[in-house]
């Protein structure tokens, strides 16, 4: 039963982090967008960071819950689900470390704008924004299925 909950913490952490993930890149688009309007750049970039800073708590927090599952997988093997061979859940956090880079650059950008650094073109920005679909998909897939 302990397991259940863990896992459950671990999926409510990430899917708040996520959520940071896939909105952090919108408000770029729109510090991109905005132009000369000073105080909705800056309304923007304060929103930006701090949705960055409250990703960061959530992926930690996911990632103290998923390395607890880890450890008792080792820990008590006998005690939880049989995965079979763990290569899917390799190819998995490959996916995971990926998204995680992709969060930090965005939230780099939005320092950067922050301080009156230059942004990518919003085009460049919008096309970027789809990318965190197609990697959460790929980790979503190797958690259900497991296929290696």
């Amino acid at each position: 039963m302990t397991y259940l909950w863990i896992k459950s913490l671990h999926v409510l952490f990430v899917m708040a982090w996520v959520a940071a993930v896939f909105y952090l890149p919108r408000i770029l688009v729109n510090i991109a967008e905005a132009g000369d309007e000073p105080a909705v750049k800056a309304r923007l970039e304060l929103m930006g960071l701090r949705l960055y800073r409250f990703g960061h708590m959530m992926f930690g927090i996911a990632f103290l819950f998923g390395l607890t599952l880890w450890l008792g997988s080792h820990v008590f093997p006998n005690s939880l689900p049989n995965w079979g061979e763990m290569g899917w859940l390799h190819a998995k956090l490959g996916l995971v470390v990926v998204l995680f880079v992709y969060y930090i650059w965005n939230g780099r950008l939005v320092k950067r704008s922050a301080k009156g650094g230059v942004l990518p073109p919003a085009r460049t920005l919008r096309l970027l924004n789809e990318l965190p679909v197609f990697l959460l998909l790929g980790v979503i897939f190797l958690a259900i299925a497991k296929p290696f």
